[in-house]
């Protein structure tokens, strides 16, 4: 059964007459008579008793219309759906994103492309680098905001940024006043850090190893914002991303690495060669033209 036919059976019961049917449908009689002939045969039934000239639904052909309605009519919203979905300027856009872009650089971005295309939605998602990687690996995302770039060559990269490391210490800290400081200064010092598998935890793993550090970590946290808090407690010192001035902890002194590699690139990552809608590219293409 194709979906015309099923459409032509729906205005042919509706009718109950074939000249009518075909007359609303634009189509030939002889066509429509062809199609009905196929989907009884198909069925394996008649659907109409032919009566005084006009054509009535019998049992078979009602529970046909019941499920015809239904079809067509799920049909045309999914069809509908689709329209919409491939509409650059109302369609959909999944974006998943790290933990510390949330609170400035992902709405800042949003903020400034729905200004253009306010009709454009977005299903939003955050979490871990390694995380976002699996995300698009697995078309649970179309693009991802994400730091360092995903290892594999399925993946394609577009930097939007470089973000300074530095390192946070409560304003009490012997370090709170130097312009500048070592991780090589800091070997005894006790450290708050990102659990194992975030990409800034690795990031600064590879900072402390070149230093020949092997650091006292006393509490693994989840998320930026959770580490600064803890560093404004006194519990410990830690290697952060350098905040926005209106985002930085009050409790908490920033103090620029001397490290080399103490930065991060960010930027937005996808899976090559697949399609994604045009909302998506449109987002995609805005994000590098921000650069």
């Amino acid at each position: 059964m194709n979906l015309d036919e099923l459409h032509w059976f729906v205005v042919l019961a509706e009718t109950q007459h074939m000249t009518d049917a075909a007359a609303e449908l634009n189509i030939t009689q002889p066509t429509l008579s062809r199609a009905l002939a196929r989907l009884e045969h198909q069925l394996g039934t008649p659907l109409f008793d032919r009566v005084n000239r006009r054509l009535q639904l019998n049992t078979y052909g009602r529970i046909l219309l019941e499920h015809s309605r239904r079809s067509v009519a799920e049909i045309r919203s999914a069809s509908e759906r689709i329209a919409a979905l491939r509409d650059p300027d109302s369609g959909v856009v999944r974006l998943a994103f790290l933990h510390s872009m949330a609170s400035w650089f992902v709405p800042d971005i949003l903020g400034r492309f729905q200004a253009q295309a306010p009709r454009v939605q977005f299903e939003l998602s955050q979490g871990a680098g390694h995380e976002l990687a699996g995300q698009l690996a697995m078309g649970q995302a179309d693009l991802v905001i994400t730091a360092p770039r995903p290892g594999g060559d399925i993946f394609g990269w577009q930097e939007l940024m470089i973000e300074r490391l530095c390192l946070a210490v409560p304003r009490t800290h012997r370090f709170a006043n130097r312009r500048r400081v070592s991780l090589g200064e800091t070997a005894d010092e006790p450290f708050i850090a990102l659990g194992s598998g975030f990409a800034l935890r690795e990031l600064t793993t590879d900072l402390w190893a070149a230093e020949g550090i092997d650091p006292r970590v006393v509490f693994e946290a989840m998320e930026i914002a959770t580490i600064e808090g803890l560093v404004a407690a006194g519990l410990g010192i830690a290697v952060v991303p350098e905040p926005r001035p209106n985002r930085a902890e009050p409790a908490v002194a920033y103090v620029a690495l001397s490290n080399a590699g103490a930065r991060r690139a960010v930027g937005l990552a996808w899976i090559k060669g697949r399609t994604i809608s045009p909302a998506a590219e449109r987002f995609a293409a805005f994000a590098r033209s921000s650069l």
